[in-house]
């Protein structure tokens, strides 16, 4: 199947940023039957949206700065992504252990009972105080942590929900270009003329949707000045192997007032982050530093009996938030709200530069895209949908029903594979899981999964298959990325 299909000589959308949100805006989008091609200068989600901490959550931590609007918004989309991509995002119970002499318990009790309260939970249990003489968490915390709360989120597979999104649009009718840079592009007649990678594009509306790219976009390729900036924070992740058995997370609060995640994470490991740190310079080269592995790991040891040095680290990784500049003093106080730039006159056809957002509510800031964008288009805004339709895989409403009658249907493999591949892929792993499916390039990674990511979800080499599609980089044997590299020169890519 291919979703390279020729461009329209005039398309009514060219999104540049081939993020979560620019996904998202495509998916919408070609939903309503607009002509869409998006363009990404590297792969899907090669960046920041790979490089979050993996969960749809409201922002427990938001409401000390007053963000009733964003939390509320998060949590409501928690129960509608969860509804619309079982496959991929799963409940998480999070254990808060609770530190006197930082924020006191009545503060903690009201913020959980918003955040209990501020949406209607129809799937998520609600908060509830524990002892941790009963509660299993208090095997893992030191023994002066005593007692403590619990509440629930989603765990999210992020490179996953960004390709699901451009492979829906794409079956929508949106054209997808990845690997493929914005040069220039300049309005004249009323019309974007860009010049791409994959040739000229014009468009009618274009939507600026570069995350910590998005000033640079709009100064040096678009020649615009920006009323909003972007203010670049970097946040990092470390990875160790698994640091307890339990499959909650926790949350953990430090004496500056922020907040540290561990999530049990790929099975083997413990995912730790996020930092907090003001960004300059080229967001493609962006890395942890030593400060920053250090302050994770003081996280982790103020609370767990176990403690953990900088050389546990099997991995780690960073990304650069492009938040909405509002002036904060601490990066951890700047805003995770987005905000939508549309500019649109006599003498500029429409543009719209996306600041800020995050991963839960992507749908809704796509939402919110399409109402700026469809009047100046001369179109009627029509009713949202992609609260309604499952993502591509997801067309199942309990996981592990569906994971049993996967099972029954392709008896013959072995039971690991098969539920990583339906986590992955969904009611997808039918078109090829099952007899036939070729060597073991590694890991489990056969040639029939690399021939699908190839031929539908643009997996162009082996980073994009081990990193952001299969999630199996951190399993596979020594040899396998040179064995999928000369496996994907083997067959040609459809898309």
């Amino acid at each position: 199947m291919s979703h390279s299909t020729p461009s329209p000589s005039i398309c009514d959308l060219l999104i540049v940023g081939g993020g979560i949100n620019g996904a998202a805006i495509a998916r919408d989008a070609a939903g309503r039957g607009l002509s869409v091609t998006l363009i990404e200068q590297h792969d899907l989600a090669q960046h920041t949206s790979s490089a979050s901490t993996k969960l749809i959550h409201g922002g427990l931590r938001y409401l000390e700065y007053y963000e009733f609007r964003l939390v509320r918004e998060a949590l409501i989309e928690r129960e509608t992504l969860l509804a619309i991509a079982p496959h991929i995002i799963w409940p998480l119970e999070f254990v808060l252990p609770h530190a006197r002499h930082l924020r006191p318990a009545w503060m903690i009790r009201m913020g959980l009972f918003l955040y209990d309260h501020l949406a209607r939970r129809k799937s998520l249990p609600a908060s509830r105080g524990i002892s941790f003489a009963t509660h299993p968490a208090g095997a893992v915390l030191r023994p002066e942590f005593r007692r403590g709360f619990t509440y629930a989120d989603c765990w999210v597979e992020d490179s996953r929900l960004v390709v699901l999104n451009a492979l829906d649009a794409a079956e929508r009718g949106a054209v997808i270009h990845t690997r493929c840079a914005l040069q220039a592009a300049r309005p004249e007649g009323g019309l974007w003329h860009a010049q791409t990678e994959a040739g000229p594009i014009t468009a009618r509306a274009l939507v600026n949707a570069t995350g910590p790219w998005v000033s640079e976009v709009l100064g040096a390729r678009l020649g615009r000045n920006a009323s909003a900036h972007a203010r670049l924070i970097k946040g990092s992740h470390i990875v160790t192997r698994r640091l307890y058995k339990g499959e909650n997370a926790f949350i953990l609060q430090n004496p500056d007032g922020r907040i540290v995640f561990v999530i049990p994470y790929e099975r083997d490991f413990s995912l730790i982050g996020t930092t907090d740190v003001p960004f300059s310079g080229d967001p493609a080269g962006v890395a942890i530093s030593a400060e920053e592995t250090g302050y994770l790991c003081e996280s982790v040891n103020r609370y767990f009996r176990a403690s953990i040095s900088p050389d546990d680290v099997v991995w780690s990784y960073a990304g650069v938030r492009p938040l909405f500049d509002d002036q904060a003093a601490d990066a951890k106080a700047v805003t995770r709200d987005y905000v939508l730039d549309l500019t649109h006159d006599g003498a500029t056809p429409p543009l719209l530069s996306v600041f800020g957002g995050k991963i839960t509510t992507s749908r809704k800031l796509a939402e919110h895209a399409l109402e700026k964008l469809l009047p100046v288009l001369g179109r009627p805004v029509c009713a949202s949908w992609t609260g309604g339709a499952p993502l591509p895989g997801g067309d199942f409403t309990d996981f592990s029903g569906y994971f049993a009658e996967f099972q029954k249907r392709f008896p013959t493999l072995e039971p690991r594979l098969a539920r990583r591949l339906v986590r992955a892929y969904g009611t997808r792993a039918e078109r090829f899981a099952g007899a036939g499916m070729g060597r073991d390039l590694g890991g489990g990674i056969t040639e029939a999964e690399a021939t699908y990511l190839a031929n539908h979800e643009w997996g162009r080499t082996a980073e994009d298959i081990l990193w952001r599609r299969s999630r199996m980089g951190l399993h596979v044997p020594a040899g396998t990325a040179e064995r999928l590299t000369a496996f994907l020169k083997e067959i040609p890519a459809t898309i």
